[in-house]
């Protein structure tokens, strides 16, 4: 083998190498607000259709619409759009219910349409770049992807947005 071959065989070696190397993180895409968000796939349990109707819980947080029962467990149905003060999120065809885990605390996520799942890589994901969030307040956000296609995708802290985290601390 010659040495200029030997030289590219290694460079590629290498690139291949840092490739396999590079984290990704693998996003439930969803339009929300008239933005693209995005969260951990690991925090989603599955997607529901919007049902007909939503229990009403009294005395709950405005940003509660209320419960559903999803085949014998009674889930939070949680709405986005006002918890971060903006308007209901008003349901179409498109409307689903993200039901999602965080800590053994089940609760569905109300979302305007989900679009797809995809792989992004962590070179992509700017974590101080949150005046990109738009309409979104900056707590909520871990980062903001800029994916190759022009679109960020703003990756939603659910734990954050919806105080779960201090939910756990009263429970102890």
């Amino acid at each position: 083998m010659s040495k200029i071959s030997a030289e590219k065989t290694k460079k590629h070696a290498d690139a291949s190498e840092n490739a396999i190397m590079e984290q990704e993180r693998t996003l439930l895409v969803f339009d929300l607000v008239g933005e693209y968000c995005g969260l951990d796939v690991n925090l989603v349990r599955e997607i529901v259709h919007v049902p007909p109707r939503i229990t009403r819980v009294p005395n709950a947080p405005h940003y509660v619409r209320g419960v559903i029962n999803l085949r014998g467990t009674v889930i939070p149905v949680l709405d986005c759009a006002l918890k971060m003060g903006g308007s209901q999120t008003g349901n179409t065809s498109e409307s689903r219910i993200v039901v999602a885990e965080f800590e053994g605390i089940q609760f569905g996520v109300l979302v305007d349409a989900v679009r797809e799942v995809r792989s992004v890589p962590d070179s992509l994901i700017e974590s101080d770049d949150s005046s990109s969030a738009g309409s979104i307040g900056t707590e909520y956000v871990i980062g903001i992807a800029k994916m190759d296609d022009g679109r960020l995708i703003v990756l939603l802290d659910l734990a954050e947005l919806f105080d779960i985290t201090q939910l756990l601390e009263e429970e102890n």
